[in-house]
């Protein structure tokens, strides 16, 4: 009896300050919710500061929206808004907000980190009205170095994920993103990949298992799931089959010292040259090394408009300098690295180093979670089979050097990646590619210049088509674009599907229309639960 006063309790409190709060016209929703979830949760009840709606304040509304944003694309006034943002404290908060969600009709999106390039996390451009469930208040990290395995739950960061392993140990790392502010959660449901995938694969290579909500508001675990729905989720691309609360990850061994290092190479340089013998070698060098080319323009001088084309070759490698130099000389001797130029480490620390850290930083900043890229921008991927002649190259820096401010990164496999079948995870990108591509145009002036550098980058890509994996176009899941089509009444989803997942898409497609019928989990590239 006492629990049922408490409850009765709380909704009152919960209505009456949002009545206070919240215009009549537009709080009839979020009170409805509010009262699902009181009686849809047996843990405590979720309080107004886990809701943020535009008519309540604005303000704070505005500030949580825009607070894990990457792309500012999805940001401006005309970009549709969620009726209000929940925050759960618990999981028992997600599994109700699944039931209420779907007894209201109301659409849901689900944010871990918001790094989804096309804002599908915390945008809906054709669902009316829907509301963002964000996790990030979700971010537990118990690590057990008996069993080798993490569990991690979805809001934390794998910046957060990785220091909660080197707190306990200076030898266990993890195999995924190079971004540390990556939402755990979305990024291991793409696969993940990051700089020890030559060595140990992707970070979906290495899940044991996870626990998931599925369209019901049933929390299931892998046995539970089945092995189908583990298969899908680890690659799948995200919110298509369920809400993933935590990831039970499997530690790898990492050694006691880690060497990186950065050489700059420019056209002035034999940069092209360079990046040619790079195509040849860089998925077949030793496993323990993984070197990815930045490449951007760069001003030749202090005159505006005097620019070249700038490759900085950034890497990582799981042994002292000693060893790499060995590595290099016999394999990569064209980039001309010098001992000087490497900087031996701890692997956390390495990690720092790839995603942008200063050297002064302290392990703790990972525990920020902030992301240290914020930009209007687009982005595509490709794959590459064959590596790209220096004509290419010439035609591809002809048109960089048009663009205000271009950016490619490309990332080698082989290794491990290679001998990992196609069909393990839903993640086809294996045995024969060479490296991936990530291709960005970035800006700052919002609507202003989007048409242009929209216009530029998509005739770039249209450019690249000659050069990169056929029939299909490979793309990476997230790296999300659009322009590959969307799910629409008279499309085809096998347009973009066959792109992500090559023969995978299919067996992905049967697991969705078992596991999620009525497409409650859905978005404008969500596996559909049937094609043709």
């Amino acid at each position: 009896m006492a629990f049922a006063i408490s409850k009765l309790n709380a909704v009152a409190f919960l209505v009456t300050l949002l009545l206070i709060s919240v215009p009549l016209s537009s709080s009839t929703l979020q009170q409805d919710f509010v009262q699902c979830l009181v009686d849809n949760s047996d843990v405590s009840f979720p309080t107004t500061a886990s809701f943020f709606s535009p008519d309540q304040n604005a303000t704070l509304f505005k500030d949580e929206l825009e607070s894990t944003a990457q792309n500012l694309r999805y940001l401006t006034t005309s970009n549709p808004k969620p009726v209000f943002i929940f925050e759960p404290l618990y999981e028992t908060h997600v599994q109700a907000a699944v039931v209420c969600a779907k007894k209201l009709q109301l659409h849901l999106r689900i944010r871990s980190g918001g790094h989804d390039y096309e804002g599908l996390s915390f945008v809906a451009e054709n669902e009316t009205p829907f509301v963002i469930v964000d996790l990030s208040k979700l971010r537990q990290v118990d690590v057990d170095l008996d069993s080798n395995s993490a569990w991690a739950h979805a809001g934390a960061t794998i910046g957060e994920v990785y220091y909660r392993i080197q707190e306990k140990s200076q030898t266990h790392g993890f195999p995924a993103g190079l971004c540390s502010s990556l939402g755990i959660g979305g990024h291991l449901v793409g696969g993940a990949y990051g700089s020890m995938m030559r060595k140990f694969g992707l970070g979906g290579d290495n899940v044991l298992d996870a626990r998931i909500v599925d369209a019901n508001g049933k929390i299931l675990d892998r046995a539970a799931m089945g092995e189908d729905v583990f298969w899908a989720i680890r690659g799948g691309g995200g919110g298509s089959f369920g809400v993933i609360l935590a990831w039970k990850i499997k530690l790898v061994p990492v050694p006691s010292t880690v060497t990186v290092f950065t050489v700059t190479k420019t056209l002035e340089q034999n940069g092209t040259k360079v990046l040619y013998k790079w195509q040849q070698v860089a998925d077949k060098l030793d496993d323990d090394l993984f070197i990815r080319v930045i490449i951007s323009p760069a001003s030749k001088t202090t005159k505006p408009g005097n620019r070249t084309i700038s490759m900085s070759y950034q890497a990582q490698f799981l042994g002292d300098s000693n060893r790499l130099m060995q590595v290099m000389q016999k394999s990569f001797p064209e980039l001309g690295l010098t001992k000087k130029d490497c900087t031996e480490m701890s692997w956390i620390k390495s990690v720092m180093y790839i995603a942008g850290f200063p050297n002064s930083a302290a392990p703790e900043a990972l525990l920020d979670g902030k992301s240290l890229f914020k930009n209007h921008f687009k982005a595509k991927s490709d794959f590459v089979k064959e590596p790209i002649p220096v004509e290419g190259l010439e035609g591809l820096w002809k048109r960089f050097l048009e663009e205000d401010s271009p950016l490619t990164i490309w990332n080698p496999y082989g290794g491990m990646m290679a001998r990992i079948p196609e069909s393990e995870i839903p993640f086809p990108h294996r045995n024969g590619t060479l490296f991936k591509i990530q291709w960005l145009s970035t800006w700052q002036d919002g609507k202003v210049s989007e048409a242009r550098h929209m216009k530029w980058i998509r005739e770039m890509y249209s450019y690249m088509e000659q050069y990169v994996s056929k029939n299909p176009r490979q793309a990476y899941v997230n790296y999300r674009d659009l322009d590959l089509g969307t799910n629409e009444e008279e499309s085809d989803a096998r347009e973009w599907g066959t792109k992500y997942f090559n023969g995978n898409f299919e067996r992905l497609v049967k697991i969705k229309g078992e596991f999620d019928p009525d497409n409650f989990f859905r978005h404008e590239q969500s596996v559909p639960t049937k094609i043709g």
